[in-house]
């Protein structure tokens, strides 16, 4: 099949007027000053280690971030958060932001395989996302930077490692989105009378991936981690851990049941031209092993080279496993991130950015944004276990009348207006990912130390108000998302995204030996360290019931559900439901919890929907009236989400949506790409 490419495989270099991870990226009208001629070729950019640099720096800039940041037409579409993030596709978080394709096309069931104007359809456009752009400079950088002067041999090697590893990554993130793909092998010249690039099967595409990555992980060129002085200006950069990282991804992907079964994810309902491009073509066990051995060998790597470690609390409170959580995956130079992006190296360009969005100006976040609305469902809430790990069962808990207590417990002393003797009753981590009732509002930076107001998430208190009554706004399920955010103590800290964080490699590596050998011990061994570091018991002790060392579904579905706790917007729980065909999860309709305040009246109680830290507190109420203390009687009511009600809850999850659309009018050009199942 012939390929004419040139719109995306442009010979001109895109100017990267951008910000990178490390230095600001003078291309552009900046660049130009310095290039007499007002021309930026490949000669000019590889005639100056600084000019390659630079070049270097703005593929960085476009690599894929996970949190809605801009409003923009241009590529990449990942940081547009008119677009909205596939975590709001999972059974973790609804998105109550109506202005968006999430809301539009894909909760509604309208996506379609046409896209506008603008080259947008889908939430990961094929053609407005730079992935061919960042392709193609990739491949600029590998065969060019040997003739740039004045750099030293061993930086040229390691700039085109770094070049190998951005492209298995840009190759990665599409390949989970549509399967194989076409294989780009150099940068081509623009003066090419056609291109020879047809899509690709799955395995040609997971080879060409990971055999990137062997190249880099062989020729020991990238550093295993960056360190020291070096980790202030080199920190996103790739190096040989985070390259094995990625490549135990890849294979996780690869291994799972919707490219690795017996039959096709589309097989009864739809065929294709070309059923390679999503399937193997039957189940081969041989890819489970690959994803062990390629673990195996990480943490091998690991246990040699150090560095990386599981972030530890340094005492037993419930407050030091919050904050080594935190730390994990918060602090730019933490151990427990394998590698990060970021689009800014401007702190107070946060504060326009995510931070604005998710927080606002006030101290208690109520001048965040409606399009930050990725609310947390009661079914991800309740996947959190209590607080030694023993699972959170709803009906027991209402059965024991213990739901006042579900999320705080503390004692109502005389004299004293708020709750004393604080106790988080939940998995750290809850805490952490989404704002429940009763926690503190502030957090100590320094030490994790909850203090201050509570939240208000009842109907009627300061927070929620009637978000959770009318189903809408960034409380509109009665709870509020904190990750990446973590309150006031985050201004003007460094928006950094987590690509892969060390803890889904533990869990992937349990997922990996449990499949593969059926290996149930070592497995929950993995399991239990990422457990331990936030105060959680073993997960035999704690699911008694279960028979988790001889029953592989369910200790396949704890591991599940711990990737769901420990890597909320990690861009992980909608395409774990995605790997496993979870269709299940898909059809089964989500829900919020409302909260109703009761108060003292005479004998009775009843529901009152106000606020109390505001109205009551410090106010000189008399100790006889009933808003003199803080709230801690509640009834609760789960609600079915019924703003963005999604399309796959009263129709059933067609299997087409196991992979996205290609755009028509790339189809229509008959150069080979041929359109996955259903579209």
């Amino acid at each position: 099949m012939i390929l004419k490419l040139k719109h995306i495989l442009s010979v001109v270099l895109i100017l990267l007027g951008l910000v990178s991870c490390t230095d600001t990226v003078k291309f552009g009208d900046a660049f130009l000053e310095k290039v007499p001629g007002g021309t930026v070729t490949a000669d000019t950019v590889f005639s100056n280690p600084e000019y390659t640099r630079q070049f270097l720096a703005g593929i960085y800039s476009k690599m894929y971030y996970n949190l809605p940041t801009l409003s923009t037409n241009n590529a990449p579409q990942c940081l547009n958060y008119w677009k909205g993030m596939p975590d709001a596709l999972g059974d973790d978080f609804q998105l109550l932001f109506n202005n968006t394709i999430v809301f539009s096309k894909y909760y509604n069931g309208s996506l379609t395989s046409e896209i506008d104007g603008r080259k947008n359809g889908n939430i990961y456009p094929f053609t407005n996302e730079s992935i061919w752009e960042n392709v193609r400079h990739c491949w600029v950088i590998i065969e060019n930077i040997d003739k740039v002067p004045g750099m030293e041999i061993d930086e040229k090697a390691r700039i085109k490692d770094e070049a190998r590893c951005l492209l298995a990554y840009t190759y990665f993130i599409t390949f989970r989105w549509y399967g194989g793909l076409p294989l780009v092998y150099n940068s081509y010249t623009g003066s090419e009378s056609s291109y020879d690039l047809p899509r690709q099967s799955v395995e040609a595409t997971v080879n060409y991936m990971t055999n990137l990555l062997d190249a880099v992980i062989n020729s020991n060129h990238l550093p295993w981690a960056y360190t020291g002085s070096e980790a202030a200006a080199e920190t996103g950069h790739w190096t040989k851990a985070g390259a094995m990282a990625l490549k135990c991804k890849i294979f996780a992907f690869a291994a799972s049941p919707l490219f690795n079964d017996s039959k096709s994810y589309f097989a009864g309902k739809y065929t294709t031209d070309k059923d390679d491009c999503a399937w193997y073509g039957g189940y081969k066990p041989e890819l489970w092993q690959k994803l062990k051995n390629a673990c195996a060998d990480f943490f091998a790597q690991m246990n040699s080279n150090g560095h990386y470690h599981l972030v530890q609390p340094l005492g037993t409170t419930q407050e030091d496993y919050r904050y080594a959580f935190r730390s994990g995956y918060i602090q730019e130079n933490s151990p427990e991130i394998l590698h990060s992006i970021r689009v800014s190296n401007k702190a107070h360009y946060n504060d326009y950015l995510w931070y604005f969005l998710g927080w606002g100006n006030s101290a208690n976040g109520s001048g965040g944004n409606d399009r930050y609305s990725y609310c947390p469902t009661q079914e991800y809430v309740e996947m959190f276990p209590w607080a030694d790990g023993r699972p959170f069962d709803w009906e027991k808990t209402k059965r024991e009348h213990k739901l006042s207590k579900m999320f705080v417990d503390g004692d109502t002393v005389r004299g004293q207006q708020l709750l004393q003797n604080i106790t988080y009753t939940r998995d750290p981590r809850l805490y952490e990912t989404v704002m429940v009732n009763g926690d503190r509002q502030s957090l100590n930076w320094g030490d994790g130390k909850a203090y201050g107001a509570n939240w208000e998430m009842w109907v009627g208190g300061t927070q929620v108000g009637q978000a959770s009554k009318t189903n809408s706004g960034k409380y509109g399920t009665g709870y509020r998302m904190l990750k990446y955010i973590v309150g006031e103590c985050f201004r003007r800290k460094y928006p950094q995204w987590n690509a892969i964080m060390l803890s889904d490699i533990y869990l992937l590596y349990a997922e990996a030996l449990l499949q593969a050998d059926g290996n149930h011990t070592e497995a929950i061994k993995l399991v239990d360290a990422v457990r331990a570091r936030v105060g959680l018991k073993g997960l035999v002790e704690c699911n008694p019931d279960k028979q988790l060392l001889t029953n592989k579904e369910n200790l396949l579905a704890e591991i599940m559900r711990e990737r769901a706790c420990d890597l909320a917007f990690q861009n992980e729980r909608y395409f774990d439901m995605i790997r496993y065909k979870r269709a299940d999860l898909f059809e089964r309709p989500l829900h919020g919890l409302r909260i109703y305040r009761l108060v003292r009246d005479g004998r009775n109680w009843k529901r009152e929907e106000s606020q109390w830290y505001n109205k009551s507190f410090n106010k000189k109420l008399r100790e006889t009236d009933p808003n003199f203390y803080e709230p801690s009687y509640f009834d609760f009511e789960r609600f079915q989400i019924t703003t963005g009600a999604r399309y796959w809850w009263s129709n059933g999850f067609d299997p087409k949506w196991y992979l996205q659309p290609f755009p028509i009018s790339e189809i229509n050009k008959k150069y080979g790409l041929v359109q996955n199942a259903g579209w």
